[in-house]
């Protein structure tokens, strides 16, 4: 695909992390309109091995990825779901293994990659993609927060499209003016479970309540990042990726009915904002045919019906996880990767009843600091690098929780994350 005078044309599109939440709409997508897509592969983690079965046999996807199980349990799988579909001679190319998903998106019968896994175990597969030179649909923002410079390095110039439905507002919205007519992006945040709720009152939240988002049905990772705004704390960053914008140029705000996705606001006091109904199809159906919009996508507002928005300031004191990120990717290396990985594990220790909900961004900003005083550049800044740095952030914070074993896999393997439907 010619990054930068890209066609109109019929695309092909893997989709990896197939069976979660971001991989569901966009199969919905492809199928809805099929004179624009088809599916070249699916990956999933393996949870939802018969799923996964299931999807690849309806769109006879011609490449199909487990992370975890055997070839002998994929291949099972597909058969059983074929013989229950009557479908005859469908014989997918199989991967298994931890490197199944970047084998997918090598795949090269592809025209574009959508990176739905969550977690940072899909920036192998975010590399895999970018080096074979396929238009990447990111949905996974944990491998850009990780990866950083690595990952803008390997991409080229318009090759790197955002799924998140702020960065997808913001490159809609930038379509509005030059890079030098920018004066500051504007991130939106729901606000969460916890909107207007002091620290001291969320200490005592509990796990249920982090899960129960007010907009979004989102997995246990993103809805807890959520409530904690370790999610905006990510989005800050992978805006300022993806953008090029400085950080200090990169503000928030709470807007709870979550209609504005974000705004840009340009030198002459002119603000462009991206509205539309809280709904992933539409930024995943334009991430994967950037630049071109798809008719029907999801429902427009409805300009008919009163309605009132509201925006408010983020109480900073509650929610210092910005503040903590901002800090942290201004250090540059891997220090993005180290908060990314001891928040994973952080969740993970709240969510089995080891640490309380303050006590989340509380470990990230104690390993950070922790990473700090080893000195800058302890790691390179190669997948090697990230990988290590990463490691070394898992143990300090399962350490710091008291929690054990983690029960979550590392960067280099493992199952795809929350947006896993199993």
């Amino acid at each position: 695909m010619d990054f930068s005078n890209p066609s109109r044309g019929y695309r092909r599109v893997s989709i990896l992390g197939s069976t979660g939440s971001i991989g569901t709409q966009a199969l919905d997508g492809t199928a809805a309109a099929p004179d624009r897509f088809g599916v070249a592969g699916l990956s999933a983690g393996g949870r939802n091995l018969e799923l996964l079965a299931r999807r690849a046999v309806a769109v006879r996807a011609p490449a199909v990825g487990v992370a975890s199980g055997t070839e002998e349990e994929l291949d099972g799988a597909i058969a059983a779901a074929a013989d229950e579909a009557h479908v005859t001679g469908y014989a997918p190319e199989l991967f298994v293994g931890p490197g199944a998903a970047a084998d997918i998106a090598a795949w090269p019968d592809a025209d574009v990659v959508l990176n739905g896994i969550t977690g940072s175990i899909g920036l192998e597969p975010t590399l895999a993609a970018l080096a074979a030179g396929r238009l990447l649909a990111l949905a996974n923002k944990e491998s850009l927060i990780a990866g950083g410079a690595l990952v803008r390095a390997a991409a080229a110039p318009g090759q790197l499209v955002p799924v998140d439905s702020e960065h997808s507002a913001i490159a809609q919205a930038l379509r509005g003016g030059t890079p030098d007519e920018v004066d500051r992006l504007v991130l939106t945040a729901s606000g969460g479970p916890f909107r207007g709720m002091g620290r001291e009152e969320l200490r005592h939240v509990t796990p249920a309540q982090a899960l129960a988002h007010p907009t979004w049905d989102m997995g246990r990772v993103i809805s807890t990042n959520s409530a904690s705004m370790v999610n905006k704390a990510l989005e800050v960053i992978e805006a300022h990726l993806l953008f090029d914008v400085p950080l200090e140029r990169i503000d928030v705000v709470v807007h709870p009915q979550s209609m504005i996705h974000s705004m840009v606001q340009f030198v002459d006091g002119s603000t462009l904002a991206q509205a539309s109904p809280p709904d992933m199809r539409l930024p995943i159906a334009l991430g994967i045919g950037w630049p071109f919009r798809v008719p029907g996508s999801a429902r427009p507002c409805d300009w008919s019906t009163p309605e009132t928005w509201t925006f408010e300031p983020l109480d900073e004191d509650a929610f210092p996880a910005i503040a903590l990120a901002k800090r942290a990717a201004g250090d540059g290396g891997t220090r993005m990767a180290v908060f990314n990985a001891a928040n994973e594990e952080a969740v993970d220790a709240f969510h089995d009843g080891v640490i309380g909900f303050t006590d989340i961004v509380d470990t990230v900003a104690a390993v950070v600091e922790d990473h700090r005083a080893l000195g800058a550049g302890r790691q390179g800044l190669d997948l090697a690098g990230v990988l290590e740095a990463e490691r070394w952030a898992r143990n300090r914070a399962r350490a710091r929780c008291g929690s054990g074993e983690s029960s979550r896999p590392g960067t280099a393997g493992g199952p795809e994350g929350s947006k896993e439907t199993s």
